[in-house]
């Protein structure tokens, strides 16, 4: 579907008049050359640089592309510069108001074009995971013949939301979040471009700091943002948009808070320590407190599995694989909704019961061995699958235990040197009250002696 006359009028008045448009607008990159970050995607001969003109076309043609990454990190950025850049036809739908029919539009507009007048089509459609597999079904002829060079982009992940035949027939590209540099260099371009802010206004660094917070590696939303607390600033005379006046722009307050500093850390080890400690509402506070201050949130997730096996274990099985799936969901979703899945993990973690008796058993067994206490594998342990094997009295004597009433053997599985050891020691607390009756039995029924 080629763009009306409504919206062609107005991408006619945005060129002569772009003051009228917004910051971010006024901001993106003209050519991939300008695009700030995904350096890992514009290297020569990369497939968006062969979409813009820069490699052999023919049986060689540029492939389509789906985009995938968090919001703000340059996917339709990408498809706009390819727009402006290539010398082919450009079509762009939104999967939010597109169906087949618009769809199927473009596509028979492509062929007539390619057999009317050789001129190929490159169709963007962003958030193409709002797509029903019908609705993706019906680019795959296009795809598949290069009627269309196709330029998808999705926030969600494309192993989920598309179809398998569409993503065969395309590259996947993943978009990294931009980084604090990536989006400070954004910044001061705007501030000075003359598509920008051209000097109006200086920013102060607390103020360009709260901006990188308030961004969490979305450039549109911190070009917003700057737009915004500019805009309030020139309004009150001033030649700097300070922190104050940005906070009152943006209604966030900046949470003191450094990613690198001393506050990383202790607001990091509050958090773990009042999970330790059940205190939920502790917990929750100094989470958002992190997410607040812009702090990665697979960083969070880190922490919290590391907690859910320190301070949890076996007293809740579940907390590993909650903070587990947590971990997942955000490296999927990013924030801001990722704000919810750390919640989730962060209560649950705070509330369960409590055993650290992981922790302390794997650091004995560790003591140990650095101590020198490991010896030579029993004998009837050892590998006897090999030739010679046996006449080395490797695996000779071995127990099977499945071969037994209790399927458990009274047999030396330890080295001689810590064979009476014992390292795993159960709380009561929680689902780790079953554990310790089964090592208690299991000791027993091993012919262990206590140490």
């Amino acid at each position: 579907m080629e763009p009306d006359l409504f919206t062609a009028a107005a991408e006619e008045r945005q060129e002569k008049d772009p003051a009228g448009s917004p910051l971010a607008v006024r901001m993106r990159p003209r050519t991939l050359d300008e695009v700030v970050g995904q350096q890992h995607l514009l290297k020569p001969g990369s497939p968006l640089r062969r979409l813009v003109g820069e490699g052999a076309g023919g049986p060689a043609g540029p492939s389509s592309v789906i985009l995938w990454g968090p919001p703000g990190t340059g996917k339709t950025t990408l498809a706009y510069v390819v727009s402006k850049a290539t010398n082919k036809r450009f079509v762009e739908l939104s999967a939010i108001t597109a169906g087949v029919k618009e769809v199927r539009a473009v596509i028979d507009g492509a062929r007539r074009a390619t057999g009317g007048y050789g001129k190929e089509t490159v169709l963007f459609l962003d958030e193409i995971h709002r797509f029903s597999k019908a609705q993706q079904d019906s680019l795959l002829p296009a795809v598949e013949n290069r009627w269309v060079t196709l330029i998808a982009a999705t926030t969600e992940n494309p192993y989920f939301s598309i179809i398998s035949p569409l993503l065969s027939r395309s590259l996947l590209l993943t978009l990294e979040p931009l980084t604090d540099d990536d989006v400070r260099g954004l910044l001061r371009r705007a501030l000075t471009d003359e598509r920008g802010l051209k000097d109006a206004v200086a920013l102060s660094e607390d103020a360009e700091d709260h901006l990188l917070r308030i961004a969490g590696g979305d450039a549109r939303r911190a070009l917003t943002a700057l737009e915004a607390g500019a805009g309030a600033a020139l309004d009150k005379g001033e030649a700097e948009l300070s922190l104050t006046t940005l906070e009152e722009t943006v209604d966030r307050a900046a949470v003191k808070y450094d990613r690198d500093g001393d506050q990383h850390y202790d607001v990091a080890s509050a958090l773990i320590k009042s999970i330790r400690g059940s205190d939920v509402d502790a917990a929750l506070h100094y989470l958002a407190r992190m997410i607040e201050a812009g702090e990665d949130p697979r960083f969070i997730a880190r922490r919290l599995m590391i907690s859910a096996s320190e301070d949890i274990g076996l007293a809740d099985p579940n907390a590993l694989p909650i903070a587990v799936a947590a971990a997942q969901a955000v490296a999927m979703i990013g924030f801001p909704e990722a704000a919810l899945t750390l919640s989730h993990a962060t209560i649950a973690l705070a509330l369960a019961p409590k055993s650290n008796s992981a922790t302390t058993a794997i650091g004995a067994a560790m003591e140990d061995v650095r101590k020198g206490l490991a010896g030579p594998v029993p004998p009837h342990l050892r590998d006897g699958h090999y030739k010679g094997a046996a006449k080395l009295g490797h695996a000779q004597g071995y127990v099977y235990p499945h071969d037994l009433p209790e399927g458990i053997a009274e047999q030396q599985y330890a080295p001689d040197a810590i064979k009476d050891r014992e390292y795993y020691e159960p709380s009561r607390h929680g689902a780790e009250a079953r554990y310790a009756d089964a090592v208690e039995w299991t000791r027993k029924h091993l012919g262990r002696k206590r140490s």
